[in-house]
This record gives structure tokens, sequence and C-alpha cells, in this order.
């Protein structure tokens, strides 16, 4: 199920698997930068047929040269409208098309009194060649970054979301892309399209059976709900009122119908629903968790039988989704739903942190954030973690980042402060010269959560603190005793260490 093709590099033309495999990595790093910067990610379809790959070099002087002109583009527009022959016409649509890859011919092509309307028409025509250059060329307009393109663009989204309900399955995995950039850019488009039915269409694409369509239009459906106002306007009166979630859900169950390029669109696309916490109780009554946390099992499995299968595109969004949901006081009520053991779910989740320390490092916080919200009020999970001996594997995440340390001293907490027979477990073991080796970093984050660990491992183990006098401790501290957010701390670990 996760296993990919391997291709031949070719000097000029990609295979459409490989093409698609090339914009899931690049959506994901995009994806990355949007949740630091906060940027706007778009795809573009550029799948030229091999005949014309030939022509790439010149097309593209050509585009420079002679296409980005004014005269140029009438000249096209003319042509693909009044030309004598459908070859001539949809020739000049295709010299367009290669014009309006540049920004200039873009903008050119907008100021041009009537274009668009001329475009519309072409798109509308009953000449199905023509029909698709011309939404190939609005497909390379909405590929621009600049808004106001969007939104020439507008007489335009109708007809795309008319043809969504056709029968070519290429061209609907077009028109759902080409909304997508739109709507993602302008919310004059989503004003228009959310009344005109984008969403009952969307919901009417999921039942194809076209996988590409579904990938597709998993990117549409998560450029929506990335809108602003999706979490107040578009997820709980339209999303949650339609059958989507569902269906999200359906696609998300492992076995052999799972396609990992499908799975990864509806893991974001249910991971922004989510985060919107709309109805999140609504989500974990479908089954959401029971759903997530068997693909989390398939995911490890997957792991073990093979080193790269572009695991991490879909293991993020999976991992956010089963941490927010996790966090919801209605987990508490159906928390049967999940219907996994514990140990299950924290030796798979292991083995996807092991994945990630030797693959994707950049993964870590994810997994461990998951477990943090595992074995903040579960027992039963931090009693899982200690059956396994996990604590060890746990200890040699801490060098990786100042991040990953937090997370996984943070995990320790959850487990140590369950009480005296937690920490008995805890103890002895690795836990205090790895601590004694976090008190020497420089992070502030990292040595108090370290304090905090000390704190309940006194507490609860006191046998501990003559070993930490022993391994001078006392000395560790001291190094901290003069910084003000660590300061009440550390006296008090001392305070705590000289009287045991």
């Amino acid at each position: 199920m996760w296993s990919r093709r391997q291709g031949r590099l070719r000097p000029t033309v990609c295979g459409v698997e490989e093409l698609r495999r090339r914009r899931r990595e690049q959506e994901a790093a995009l994806r990355k930068a949007r949740r630091e910067q906060q940027l706007v990610s778009k795809r573009l379809l550029r799948e030229d047929a091999p005949e014309e790959a030939g022509e790439g070099c010149v097309a593209a002087i050509l585009g420079e040269a002679e296409v980005r002109g004014q005269g140029k583009v009438q000249q096209f527009l003319r042509q693909a409208q009044r030309g004598t022959e459908e070859k001539e016409r949809e020739g000049a649509l295709v010299s367009l098309r290669r014009g309006l890859q540049h920004p200039e011919t873009q903008q050119t092509f907008i100021q041009l009194e009537g274009s668009m309307r001329t475009l519309v028409g072409l798109l509308t025509s009953n000449q199905a060649l023509l029909q698709l250059e011309a939404a190939r060329c609005l497909h390379e307009l909405s590929h621009s970054e600049q808004s106001t393109i969007a939104e020439a663009c507008l007489p335009a989204t109708s007809y795309l979301l008319t043809y969504l309900s056709g029968h070519s399955s290429d061209f609907i995995e077009l028109c759902l892309y080409t909304l997508g950039n739109l709507i993602v850019e302008s919310e004059a488009v989503r004003r228009q399209l959310l009344p005109q039915g984008i969403v009952p269409a969307l919901a009417a694409c999921i039942q194809s059976p076209h996988v590409a369509v579904l990938e597709a239009l998993g990117y549409a459906l998560s450029q929506l709900l990335q809108a602003k106002e999706a979490p107040e306007k578009i997820i709980p009166s339209s999303i949650l009122a339609s059958t989507l979630p569902q269906h999200m859900l359906q696609m998300l169950q492992p076995g052999p119908k799972l396609n990992p390029g499908v799975a990864v669109e509806f893991a974001w696309c249910l991971h922004y629903i989510i985060c919107s916490q709309v109805s999140n109780p609504l989500l974990i009554g479908h089954g959401a968790l029971s759903t997530l946390g068997l693909l989390l099992l398939d995911l490890a499995g997957a792991v073990q039988r093979t080193e790269d299968a572009g695991l991490e595109l879909l293991a993020c969004p999976v991992l956010r989704c089963l941490s927010n949901l996790l966090t919801e006081a209605a987990v508490e009520t159906v928390g049967g739903q999940m219907q996994l053991r514990d140990e299950r779910v924290v030796a798979a989740l292991f083995i996807l942190l092991q994945f990630f320390f030797q693959k994707q490092p950049s993964l870590l916080p994810e997994g461990l954030w998951l477990l943090n919200n595992l074995t903040a009020n579960s027992p039963s999970f931090c009693t899982s973690l200690l059956s396994l001996d996990l604590i060890k594997p746990l200890l040699q995440l801490l060098p990786v980042s100042n991040v990953v340390s937090v997370m996984v001293l943070t995990v320790l907490c959850n487990v140590a402060e369950k009480g005296p027979a937690y920490c008995q477990r805890l103890w002895p073991g690795p836990l205090l010269p790895a601590l004694l080796h976090t008190l020497a970093f420089s992070d502030t984050e990292v040595v108090g959560q370290s304090l905090e660990l000390l704190h309940l491992l006194f507490l609860y183990q006191p046998e501990a603190v003559q070993v930490f006098l022993q391994q001078s401790g006392l000395q560790a501290l001291e190094r901290h005793q003069e910084e003000a957010q660590l300061q009440d701390r550390v006296y008090a670990l001392q305070q705590t260490a000289l009287q045991g």
C-alpha cells in the first residue's frame, strides 16, 4: 500500500505520478512555511504532452520576446475566438497559456479590455479541446501571487464550479486545482462560490472513483478550510452540515484501498476542521479517534516494512489531528471508541519516533506532543510507557534540540506526577544522569522542566535526593540560582536536597 513506483529521470518530461509526488512534497514544505510565516501555497498543473516538450525552450524564449506584449495577447485571443480551423484556434490558446506563465503577461492579459470575457466564452464553447486549453489558461492565472488576478478570474469561477459535475476526470482535476488556487487568494471568490454551492459540489466529487480527482478535491477543500472566516462562517454552516466529514474519515481508513496521496490531503482537511474547534465532539462521535488511531498503527507498520515511502507527509497531519482531539473533554466520555489497547498506540508511536529520529527529526515534536497528550491524564498510557521499557529510548532524544528536550521532559513529568509507584519504576536508571546533563543546558525552558521533574522525584522517591547529592547535584543547581525565572525553583530544590 505504501510502496512507490520508481521511475527514470527524464530530461524534459516527467510522468504524471512523479509530478504529483513532487507537488505533494512541495506542498508539505509550503505548509510548513505557511504554519510558520502565514504564507499562501498554491499548486500548478503543468504537464505538457511529450510532443510539446521539445518546444519548451523555444516557448520560453518566445514568452520572453513575443508573448508578453499586449499586441500578441490580443492576436492570440482573436485567433482563438475567430480562427477558421479548430487546430489554429487551439494553437493560439496554447501560445497564450505559455505566455501566461509569466507575471508580466498575466498583468497585460487582465488589463486588456474584454480578455476575460473572451476566455470565458472559449471555456464555455462546445469544443472540448478549446474548453480544455481555456481552462489551462485560467489555471496559469490562478497560480499568480497577485490577488487582483484572482479577482479578475471571478467571471470564470461559476463555470469551473459547474464543470465539477462533468465526465472528464482530467478536466475536473484541472478545475479543482484552479478553484483551490483562487479560493485561498481571494475572499471575493469565496463570497461568490459559497452561495453558489461549492461545498455540495465538492461533496459530490468525493464520490469519484478517480484518485487524481480525489487528491485535487482534498487540495481544494483544504484551501477553503484555511480561509480566515472558515471557523465562523464556512465550517459550522456548510462543512459540518454536509457529508464531507464522514467521507473524509472513510478516505483515512487503513486498508488496501487507502491511497497515500489522497489520505495526505484529507488528513490536512481534517486537521483544519479540528483546529477550528467548532464541533470536535461531533468528529469524535463519527469515529475520528478510532480511524486515526488505526491509521497510526498502519503507519508504524509501514515504517517497519520500508525505508522511504513518503510516510512523513501523512504522519504529520495524523499526529496533529490525534493530539488536538485528545484535548477535548468529550474524549473522556467516548474514549472507548479508540478501540485500541494502550500498549499498541504507544508502541506504534515509538516506532514512528525512531523513524523521525533517523529520517525526519523536524517531526519529532509532533510525535512527542501526541505522547504528551496521551500521558497527561491517563495513568494507563503512563503504565504502558514503563512496561514497554521506553524511558531509555525517550531519553535518547534529549540531545536533538531544546524543543525536543522540553517535550521529552514534559512527558516524563506526566509519568512522575502519577505518584510514588510511577516514580519508583522510573528509578533507578538513566534518568538522573540525564537530568544532571540537562541542568548544564543554557536554555531556561529546558532547565525549568528538568527542575520540575526533579521536584516530583524528590517528592515521591526520597532516595533520589541522596543519589542526587552524591553526583554533585547541588553544584549543577548553583549554575542557575541567579537566573530570575528559575531562582525560586532552584532554591526550593536546594532546601529539599539539604533537608533530605
